[in-house]
């Protein structure tokens, strides 16, 4: 992106990598929840994973928002990003039991 200057397109095809790792994650987690049981201690720690799901949407508004405002989609990126990087109370919540 940076060698383009924030063009439009890298913008948006970096936003389509970030979708399709947010989402292998989503299903991730939601096939090792099945294959562990909602009763396991990973499916108390994940919850209903918010975070994942917002993820994907807010990576899937980036990328159209992408080719109006490049800056925007960045914006939204860095947001997930940060989302991300803030400790999760849950997991914490869960393993302290």
């Amino acid at each position: 992106m940076g060698e383009n200057h924030f063009a439009p397109w890298p913008v948006a095809l970096y936003g389509a990598v970030l979708l399709f790792a947010g989402t292998a994650y989503f299903l991730l987690t939601k096939t090792l929840i099945a294959h562990h049981g909602k009763d396991s201690t990973l499916a108390a720690s994940i919850g209903n994973d918010r975070k994942g799901a917002l993820s994907i949407v807010v990576y899937a508004a980036a990328i159209p928002l992408s080719f109006v405002r490049p800056w925007i989609a960045l914006a939204c990126y860095v947001m997930v990003a940060v989302m991300w990087l803030l400790p999760d109370p849950r997991i914490e919540k869960t393993i302290g039991q």
